[in-house]
């Protein structure tokens, strides 16, 4: 008795001898961390971390331990490091409240810093509305969704994607975000490594940074017109590696893969038995040819829609997500346990509008991104013309430019734009959104305009 107590009082040395270690390199990361803001460099470096990795699995060989068990060890402690230097980041939501606070003041803000389309949602939605008491949808319900919507989004989905889609194939979840965290937090465990590739939705890296998941990004350049590399991705591939995140058509930069590149992706994906986390909301406003992931029919992918951008029904809060059973399932019993169910009124009125023919919404937003490119190019911004969804996203080539520093000059003149390092290590870059009618776009523009001339 007296040797395992020895045993374990040596254990609970070790252990508080980490702790104090962790206080240690927690303190140095913060010190980092206010470093790489005055310098304005982001807050990860991938370079510096496969380095380190690099000597983490060396050592593992020297002193015989698991190499997975490190790693995932590792992951932890760069998390808590991205955690500590993360607080001040700017994103387009951190300006969209800014700009709320001040409509609050009777000032006027053009927003062009959120996707939130500025048209009505579909006229059938109105009479949902009203007949949505009668019907009878207000109780409690399943925490997959109501099974007639289920039914009539696979019908939906099965005919808009050339697909084959069952009722079981579908979760409804509170906005696609709902979707994207439960997808994440239910099929990766703390220490797993999770792919995506920049520019790109910061809710991704979130949702894994919240769950203990370690983000490894693909970092993609203006140059390369938002490409990334097949290699890129195969060498950031390891043994913890366990979903690859796509968002096409992109946000922030409208991208649309090449599809035989995408091919590759999903091939390599197979290969290494990733998970395929494939946001698709902006797939009804595509300029060139796309290609649902749901086409190649693999089994350990999990595709996300919206009613949001496609119905423009953003405060509607209603989305779903697609994919097996059994992925479906376990995001069930999380989202059962976070919320019951999605509110069968808003179940109902979603369901009706799918009724409605909504092509003419992807015409208004595709003109209006045009409106927008011709005035960013007669301005000389620099911008890959984009293959759709409702951004641009753009480069200015002021010396020491800084894209937060400029959304907050625009704003004040009552603008409000998203600066490029909400979506990555991108601070000469802003975010601009074709949500609005045309002419105050231009309104916008041209206010865009002299504030870069006052910046000059």
């Amino acid at each position: 008795m007296s040797d395992i107590n020895d045993l374990r009082n040596k254990m609970d040395e070790v252990t508080l001898k980490m702790i104090e270690l962790l206080k240690t390199r927690t303190d140095i990361a913060k010190e980092i961390g206010e470093v790489k803001k005055n310098i304005g460099k982001g807050v990860t470096d991938e370079a510096r971390e496969d380095s380190l990795r690099g000597k983490v699995i060396s050592l593992c060989e020297d002193i015989g331990l698991n190499e997975t068990i490190a790693t995932k060890f590792l992951n932890f402690l760069l998390n808590e490091s991205i955690k500590v230097q993360s607080t001040n980041k700017q994103t387009h939501l951190s300006v969209f409240l800014k700009a709320k606070s001040l409509e609050e003041q009777g000032k006027k803000i053009i927003h062009m810093e959120v996707g939130e389309p500025d048209f009505l949602p579909p006229k059938i939605v109105k009479n949902a509305l009203e007949e949505v008491f009668d019907k009878g949808f207000l109780k409690y319900g399943q925490a997959k969704g109501m099974p007639a919507f289920r039914e009539a989004l696979a019908k939906y989905v099965s005919k808009t994607f050339n697909v084959n889609i069952n009722h079981e194939n579908i979760i409804v979840s509170p906005g696609a975000r709902f979707s994207i965290f439960t997808a994440i937090t239910t099929l990766l465990n703390p220490g797993d490594e999770m792919i995506v590739i920049e520019p790109a939705w910061p809710a991704y890296k979130d949702c894994a940074l919240n769950s203990g998941i370690k983000v490894r990004t693909i970092n993609t350049t203006f140059e390369d017109k938002w490409e990334p590399s097949l290699d890129q991705i195969k060498k950031t591939i390891n043994s913890n590696t366990k979903m690859i995140v796509l968002n096409y058509p992109n946000n922030p930069t409208g991208k649309i893969l090449d599809e035989k590149l995408q091919d590759s992706i999903i091939e390599l994906a197979r290969k290494n038995d990733l998970y395929v986390l494939s946001d698709e909301i902006y797939s009804q406003y595509a300029k060139t040819n796309w290609k649902s992931i749901l086409s190649y029919n693999y089994e350990k992918s999990i595709v996300t829609q919206s009613f949001s951008k496609s119905h423009a029904m953003t405060g509607f809060r209603i989305g779903y997500g697609i994919a097996d059973s059994k992925i479906i399932e376990k995001m069930a019993k999380l989202q059962a346990l976070c919320l019951t169910n999605v509110s069968e009124p808003i179940q109902y009125i979603a369901m009706k509008a799918l009724e409605e023919d909504i092509s003419d919404n992807t015409n208004t937003v595709q003109n209006r991104l045009d409106v927008l490119a011709q005035k960013a190019s007669e301005m000389g911004l620099e911008f890959v013309i984009p293959d759709g969804a409702m951004y641009l996203f753009a480069r200015i080539n002021q010396q020491g430019f800084d894209g937060v520093q400029f959304a907050n000059s625009t704003l004040e003149k009552g603008l409000a734009v998203a600066p490029g390092e909400g979506f990555g290590d991108y601070k000469n870059f802003i975010r601009l959104s074709a949500c609005q009618d045309e002419k105050v776009l231009i309104e916008g523009m041209n206010i865009l305009s002299n504030v870069m001339s006052e910046n000059q």
